[in-house]
């Protein structure tokens, strides 16, 4: 496509050609939502016409939206685990896909608690180095300079398994950064990391941890932006700095690296990157020996403009922790992408957290919705319902995401519900909502995420007095007892011991989140007392990092790990039991009176 960069882009001035050809890119594709689509749709049908998947259901090689629809049903990942387990058994017959399967990505392991495993194809990769080459660009329109340095980005692979029939099973993220499009990425000025390929590609998480962070303090000048995937990943690299800080300084000091860090790669590596430097040894002991972290990061990286990590979604409670240790720095959340496919990206990365929307790329693959009311109702494979289009879509309603992809997926239900909040051109942006799982339930009350979060946000409103927060929770439901009750598992950021929250707040906080929950709920609570009163267990700090530690020793992604809303596993149920400093039940019933009925 011919580009002309001397105009300026809709979305903004482009700080190279470069990025005026991305911008470009962008305004294509969001103008043209129902041709690319159809578009999109016809090359997936075509070429795999001749799948097993698609010809059970006599395609008989239609490629238009219509027949589609009419005939090929809408499907669970439990649904196509019959075809899944014969590709992962080595059948290499064209079953869901006419190319080659090259490797399975794993999703993350607490997704509805089991590690599924997604057939891709090569040319995905692709597909997903087109959608980052997108996101400097949108960045750039909103700050400016970020050639002049460099970007300290929390990255890490997880060890490879295979399946009995030899593919590759890994992590969508491993699988990037192990691909030819990382590792041989050209430079781009507006793209360095400070942590060397080394580093990032070593699966020892220890070693891959230090070295980063080692290379982000020597380069502590240079660091224009501090990232990670996902806010609970830079925590853990804030909460690393404060265990490590010691021996970091005194390699600085020494010039010479841990011996810790035992790989061969890393450390010739780190041979030309580490020289004696007292001076710079010394202000990390200043600024991490005291107890207050509070801007650690721009104390340590004063030049950082902003934070590169997702907050949406279950990471939104991670908000007011990352705030306390970067002083309110912006946090920019670009883009939305999982195992199955690479979605879209945010076209204003600087927005505040709460008003984060993702734009859908039309190119990514074929997407259709299903309004959510709809969503909660079973679907029939005989009858399949009618989905809406990608550019059909209304703001303010909800849906759940079915994508039909380039490497055989055909209307599969990806499990989030999104929020059309506007559109750019003819595309749709959504507000990621959440994901579609009840968390917890006792009886009839049935209590989702957003739920959860909303009714802990409420009761941490009672803990700013005494300057504490909540920095990590869970949640089970304990129905070993009879009436069952809900179990919440705190662990909070108390930056004044002597001020400490007394039992009595703990105790209101227990009552404040059940005023904050359903009607249902609290109906269960009061008038049928099938509910009893709800706990917080108050857990030594450090034990949310223990629990992400068995989740990687039980073969999770370091990566894509997100903490378990709600936990039902007797060993992780016993970890955080063990870890209990106090118990606190709510004192009294919740406020409920029946609703007036028609």
């Amino acid at each position: 496509m011919a580009v002309d960069s001397t105009l300026p882009s809709p979305l903004g001035a482009p700080a190279c050609d470069k990025d005026a050809k991305a911008l470009q890119f962008i305004e294509e594709m969001t103008k043209y939502v129902e041709s690319v689509q159809e578009r999109v749709l016809s090359e997936i049908l075509s070429r795999n016409a001749e799948t097993e998947y698609l010809k059970r259901f006599q395609l008989n090689g239609a490629t238009d939206r219509e027949t589609f629809k009419s005939k090929i049903p809408v499907v669970t990942y439990e649904d196509l685990q019959p075809e899944i387990q014969r590709i992962a058994s080595g059948d290499q017959s064209p079953i869901l896909s006419a190319h080659p399967i090259s490797e399975f990505l794993t999703s993350s392991g607490t997704s509805a608690g089991e590690r599924k495993l997604m057939p891709t194809i090569h040319e995905e990769l692709d597909r997903r180095q087109l959608l980052y080459s997108l996101l400097m660009p949108v960045m750039n329109l909103y700050v400016p300079g970020l050639d002049k340095g460099k970007g300290l980005y929390f990255l890490f692979v997880k060890a490879e398994t295979k399946t009995p029939g030899g593919l590759v099973a890994r992590p969508v993220l491993t699988s990037y950064y192990n691909s030819d499009h990382f590792k041989t990425r050209p430079y781009d000025a507006f793209n360095v990391y400070t942590s060397p390929n080394e580093a990032i590609l070593c699966v020892d998480s220890f070693q891959s941890m230090y070295t980063q962070m080692l290379c982000g303090l020597i380069m502590r000048e240079e660091v224009l932006r501090v990232g990670a995937v996902f806010a609970s990943g830079l925590l853990r690299a804030i909460r690393f700095l404060q265990i490590n800080w010691k021996q970091l300084a005194r390699d600085i000091a020494t010039g010479s690296l841990n011996r810790k860090v035992t790989d061969a790669s890393i450390r010739e590596c780190m041979s030309k990157i580490l020289k004696p430097n007292l001076e710079l040894a010394e202000l990390i002991i200043k600024e991490c020996s005291g107890e207050k972290w509070e801007r650690i990061i721009t104390r340590i990286w004063p030049n950082t403009k902003y934070l590169d990590v997702i907050v949406t979604g279950a990471m939104a409670q991670y908000i007011p922790t990352l705030e306390f240790y970067s002083g309110g720095l912006p946090m920019a959340c670009t883009m939305y992408a999982s195992s199955e496919c690479y979605f879209g990206l945010n076209l204003k990365p600087m927005c505040k957290p709460s008003e984060v929307s993702y734009t859908i790329m039309p190119n990514m693959a074929y997407f259709e919705f299903l309004p959510h009311k709809s969503a909660t109702s079973g679907l029939s494979r005989d009858s399949p319902p009618r989905l809406v289009d990608l550019a059909d879509l209304e703001v303010g309603k909800e849906y759940e995401l079915i994508i039909t992809t380039y490497a055989g997926l055909c209307r599969y239900r990806v499990g989030d519900i999104l929020q059309v909040t506007g559109f750019h051109n003819a595309a749709p942006q959504f507000r990621f909502i959440r994901r579609k799982n009840v968390l917890l339930s006792i009886e009839s009350d049935k209590t989702d995420e957003p739920e959860l979060q909303k009714a802990i946000e409420n009761a941490s409103v009672l803990l700013k007095d005494f300057n504490t927060s909540v920095v990590e929770y869970t949640s089970y439901a304990d129905t070993k007892q009879i009436p069952g009750h809900y179990v919440i598992y705190w662990e909070l950021l108390v930056k004044d011991s002597a001020n400490a929250p007394t039992d009595e707040v703990l105790n209101q906080c227990c009552l404040q989140m059940e005023a904050s929950l359903n009607t249902v709920y609290r109906q269960s609570r009061v008038a049928d007392n099938s509910i009893g009163p709800l706990e917080i267990r108050v857990v030594k700090n450090g034990t949310f990092e223990e629990l992400m530690d068995y989740a990687i020793s039980r073969g999770a992604s370091i990566n894509q790990y997100k903490v378990p809303r709600c936990v039902s596993f007797t060993p992780i149920m016993e970890l955080l039991d063990s870890r209990v400093v106090s118990k606190h039940f709510s004192p009294a019933l919740p406020h409920w009176t029946p609703e007036r009925r028609h």
